[in-house]
């Protein structure tokens, strides 16, 4: 495999591509490179179309995005994309969720530059959701179905309990963002629609650890790790799919299943579908060959569950206000409403 470069222009380059995707596409020789449009936060995702000298090979598309750290703000934090090469390399063949089409995923141990390729959906008429777009108890039913996949065919399997990469960071480092950060949301207008009984960032941290606390049901699967709308994208066939694999870790099924329920519908839409949205997930991680948990079990745990995206849209401070917003107020009625910090005992 070719050195993981440090910069967009080496990635767009022809030369560049051509040795990245010559190990799963043997003889092509990438001629032109059209770069298209470009988002930089703290990764930076580059569309781009190729052509190749005896055209795009089979299996493969001419439009692609490139996801990496390059600019000076993302360069410090490169190592933030490790999971996601991880899960693109090693996870999502195996468990066949529905997700971008990674063409090639790799990491420098020593740079800790990281660059992932996938094909690009919006060119295939795709769209790229965020809490305010417009999302149905029927949609939310098909992502649960590709979270029970994932963790359907990850449930306790001994090869990623003991792989490293999955790891939760000690409870020192997890640490990074604490009460200063929550309390500029919510005492200020971001806030404003986070319930009482749950507006209180020490409670909300010590629950959050509760959360993140090993269990002792033995039972660990792959998780998404950050579950909200915004990273499902529609398909072109307008099918829910799951994208953004930064967070990816080792977990209890609920972290992803609660905070997805929890931020994907508008809070009235939930109350009236969550408990058949739960038993549908529970289902589909019985025709996924597992023995899932039984109903008061589940429902107590999805409880739970609710906490982890309370905490993850409590600490962050650089996402457009009005989306930020919207995800406290529904992530907070949901735990206030099934008492989520009393369920971790906090």
């Amino acid at each position: 495999m070719p050195k993981v470069p440090a910069t967009l222009d080496e990635v767009l380059s022809p030369e560049w591509l051509t040795a990245a995707l010559a190990p799963r596409f043997p003889g092509i020789a990438v001629t032109t490179v059209t770069a298209g449009p470009v988002v930089s936060r703290l990764s930076t995702n580059a569309r781009f179309t190729i052509e190749c000298a005896s055209g795009v090979p089979d299996g493969l598309v001419s439009t692609l995005c490139a996801k990496g750290y390059f600019t000076d703000k993302g360069r410090p934090v490169s190592f933030l994309g490790a999971r996601e090469v991880h899960f693109y390399r090693d996870v999502a063949g195996v468990t066949g969720v529905r997700t971008l089409r990674s063409v090639y995923a790799d990491e420098d141990s020593a740079t800790r530059h990281n660059v992932v390729i996938t094909e690009d959906v919006i060119a295939s008429g795709g769209v790229f959701l965020d809490a305010l777009s417009p999302y149905t108890p029927d949609q939310t039913a098909e992502s649960l179905t590709q979270y029970a996949k994932l963790h359907g065919a990850t449930w306790g399997e001994s090869r990623w309990k003991e792989a490293a990469w999955l790891d939760w960071p000690h409870a020192a480092n997890r640490g990074f963002r604490g009460v200063d950060d929550i309390r500029v949301n919510f005492d200020g207008p971001i806030g404003a629609g986070v319930p009482a009984e749950v507006n209180d960032p020490q409670r909300l941290i010590d629950a959050f650890e509760a959360v993140m606390a090993p269990g002792d049901s033995g039972v660990w699967v792959v998780l998404h790790g950050d579950a909200h709308v915004g990273n499902v994208f529609l398909d072109s066939e307008a099918r829910p799919s799951l994208l953004d694999w930064q967070c990816v870790r080792r977990g209890h099924w609920a972290i992803d299943i609660g905070y997805h329920i929890a931020s994907a519908l508008p809070t009235a839409d939930r109350e009236k579908n969550e408990r058949d949205l739960l038993r549908h997930y529970l289902d589909q991680l019985r025709a996924n060959g597992v023995e899932a948990p039984g109903w008061d079990e589940a429902w107590n745990e999805y409880r739970k569950g609710i906490v982890f995206g309370l905490y993850m849209w409590a600490v962050t401070l650089l996402v457009d206000p009005e989306i930020t917003t919207t995800l406290l107020q529904r992530l907070g009625a949901a735990a206030a409403m099934h008492d989520s910090f009393g369920a971790v005992g906090v």
